[in-house]
C-alpha cells in the first residue's frame, strides 16, 4: 500500500510550471499531428521519444502523454469539419460531426467532440488512479476463449450499423474479413493472398486502409461533385444565432448518459490488451443509436454521436495503462512506446512499481490529470483556427490534406507501397460509397478480424477443439448470450426504422 505522503509528494513534484510546460507542448503537438490524417499521435509519440532522453523521467514522460492526449483530439478536428479522420479512432465521430458542422454549426461540433473527448479521459483517468490493480487482475482473468467471446460480442455491434440493406451491410463485412485476411496465418505463419508480394506478408496496414477508404475516397467523391467550381471545403452557414456557435450546459448535460456510457466502453476495452479505441469508438456509438428515441437523427447531425464516440475513444488512454502499470503489459502501442519510455528512464512496470516508484507513479497521474485540462484550454484556442482553414477554397484544402496523406500515409507504413494500397482502397471506398455499401461496417470488421481469427486459433488449441469447454467459462457464455441478444435486438429495431 502507497503511503499518503508518497501520493502527496507525486502530485507535488507533477504540478510545476517546469512540467506544465512538457505537457502544453506535448498537447499542442499531439492536437497539431492528430489533425493531420495519417500520422497520428503514435508516430508523433515515437518520434518525441529520442528527444526526451536528456529530460528528468517526469517531464519526459508527461510530454509524452500530452501528445497521445492532444493527438486523440486533434484528429477529430478534420472528422468534424471535412469528413477527413485524422485517426482511425475518429472515424465514427465524422459520421454526425459532419453532417453537424454542414449545417452551420461546425463550432458546435468541434466543441461537443472536445468536451466529450476531455470527459471520457478524465473519467478514465479516475478510474486508472482509484481501482487500476483490481481491473487489471479482472483483465488477466480473461483467456482465449473470454477474448475470443469478446470479439463475437464487438461484431454483433456491427449489427446496429447496417441500416436499411441488410444485404449490403453482410457484404461489406465480409469484404472487411477478406481484407484481413491478406498477409500471414496468424497460427501456422503461412502466406495467404499475397499473389507474389511480400510486402504484404505483413498483413495491410489500417494507415493505408482506414485513411485511403474514409479520407481520400472522400476527397474524390467532394472534388467529383465540384465540376471544376471554386468553392469552400466546408460551406459553413452563419445562422447569425449564438447558440450555434457554442455547446451549452444544457446539452453538454443532456449527453452525461451517453458520455458515461462511452467512458465505461472505452475503459473496460483500454484494459484489455489489443482491443484498442476504434473499437471503442463504433460500439460506443452502436449502442447510443440502438438505445435512442430518435434513432433516424444519428447521421444526420446529432450532438449525441459525437458524444458517444469521442468519450469512448479518449477514455481508452487512461485505461491503456492500467494493465502497463499494474503488470507490465502494454495495452495498445501507444502504451507500448510508453513502456519503452518507462524503460530508457529507469522505471520497470508491474507490481512492483507502485511500492518501488510510487512517488513518480502518482507524479505521472498527476501529469495527466493537468494534460486534460490543457486539453481543453489549447482545444478551444485551437477549434476557431481550424474553423477558419477549412473556410479556405477546396482546391488549397483538399490539395493539402491529399499530400498530408500521402506523407503520413509514407511514413506510417515506411514506404511508397503504403501509399499504393491507400490509393487502391480509395478507390474501393469511392466505389462502395457510391453503391451504398458502408464503409463504416468495412474498416470495423477489417480492424477486428485478425483479433478474431487469432482468438479462434487459441481458444481452439486451449480446448483441442472440444467447443463445450466453454461452458465452464460464465464470462464467455455471458458475452455470447449477450451478443446472440445484440444481433436479434438489432436487427428488430433496423426492421422497424426501415420498413421494406
Amino acid at each position: 500500500m502507497v503511503e499518503f505522503s508518497t501520493i502527496l509528494a507525486g502530485f507535488a513534484d507533477a504540478f510545476s510550471l517546469y512540467n506544465l510546460l512538457f505537457v502544453l507542448f506535448g498537447v499542442v503537438l499531439g492536437q497539431f499531428v492528430g489533425a493531420v490524417p495519417g500520422i497520428g499521435p503514435i508516430m508523433a509519440m515515437a518520434i518525441a521519444i529520442p528527444f526526451t532522453f536528456g529530460l528528468d523521467p517526469l517531464p519526459a514522460i508527461a510530454f509524452l502523454v500530452g501528445v497521445n492526449k492532444g493527438g486523440l483530439v486533434g484528429g477529430a478536428v478534420p472528422a468534424v469539419l471535412m469528413n477527413t479522420p485524422g485517426t482511425p479512432d475518429a472515424a465514427a465521430t465524422a459520421m454526425d460531426g459532419y453532417p453537424l458542422a454542414k449545417q452551420g454549426k461546425p463550432l458546435k461540433a468541434t466543441k461537443m467532440a472536445l468536451f466529450s473527448s476531455v470527459t471520457g479521459d478524465t473519467f478514465s483517468d479516475i478510474v486508472l488512479i482509484t481501482v487500476s490493480a483490481p481491473l487489471a487482475i479482472l483483465a488477466l482473468k480473461m483467456g482465449p476463449v473470454e477474448v475470443c467471446a469478446l470479439m463475437i460480442f464487438a461484431f454483433s455491434i456491427l449489427a446496429g450499423l447496417i441500416g436499411n440493406s441488410l444485404a449490403k451491410g453482410i457484404i461489406a463485412a465480409c469484404l472487411g474479413l477478406l481484407a484481413a485476411s491478406i498477409g500471414q496465418d496468424p497460427e501456422n505463419f503461412t502466406p495467404r493472398l499475397i499473389f507474389g508480394y511480400w510486402d504484404l506478408f505483413g498483413g495491410l496496414a489500417l494507415p493505408s486502409v482506414a485513411i485511403g477508404m474514409l479520407a481520400i475516397s472522400e476527397i474524390l467523391h467532394r472534388l467529383s461533385e465540384a465540376h471544376g467550381n471554386l468553392r469552400p471545403a466546408i460551406v459553413a452557414k452563419d445562422t447569425g444565432n449564438p447558440a450555434d456557435r457554442r455547446v451549452s450546459w444544457a446539452e453538454y448535460w443532456s449527453c452525461r448518459y451517453t458520455m458515461l456510457r462511452g467512458a465505461t466502453i472505452g475503459t473496460i476495452l483500454g484494459a484489455l490488451p489489443g482491443i484498442g479505441s476504434t473499437a471503442a469508438a463504433f460500439m460506443s456509438y452502436a449502442m447510443t443509436k440502438a438505445s435512442s428515441k430518435e434513432p433516424e437523427t444519428f447521421g444526420k447531425g446529432n450532438i449525441q454521436g459525437i458524444a458517444a464516440s469521442e468519450s469512448a475513444n479518449s477514455a481508452v488512454v487512461g485505461a491503456n495503462l492500467i494493465p502497463l502499470l499494474t503488470l507490465g503489459i502494454p495495452g495498445s502501442v501507444g502504451a507500448a512506446l510508453i513502456i519503452s519510455a518507462f524503460t530508457i528512464h529507469g522505471m520497470q512496470p508491474g507490481p512492483l512499481l507502485f511500492e518501488n516508484q510510487g512517488r513518480l507513479v502518482y507524479g505521472l497521474f498527476g501529469a495527466m490529470i493537468m494534460a486534460n485540462f490543457v486539453n481543453l484550454w489549447v482545444g478551444q484556442l485551437g477549434l476557431r483556427l481550424w474553423v477558419k482553414v477549412v473556410s479556405a477554397p477546396e482546391s488549397i484544402i483538399f490539395s493539402s490534406a491529399l499530400l498530408l496523406c500521402f506523407v503520413g500515409v509514407s511514413m506510417a507504413t515506411n514506404g511508397l507501397f503504403g501509399v499504393t494500397i491507400m490509393l487502391i482502397f480509395a478507390v474501393i471506398g469511392y466505389l462502395m460509397a457510391s453503391f451504398g455499401y458502408s464503409l463504416v461496417i468495412f474498416i470495423i470488421a477489417f480492424f477486428l478480424g485478425p483479433r478474431f481469427e487469432k482468438s479462434i486459433a487459441q481458444s481452439l488449441a486451449l480446448t483441442n477443439g472440444d467447443l463445450t469447454q466453454v461452458l465452464k467459462s460464465p464470462v464467455a457464455v455471458a458475452l455470447l448470450v449477450l451478443s446472440a441478444v445484440s444481433v436479434v435486438w438489432f436487427l428488430k429495431k433496423n426492421a422497424q426504422e426501415n420498413p421494406a
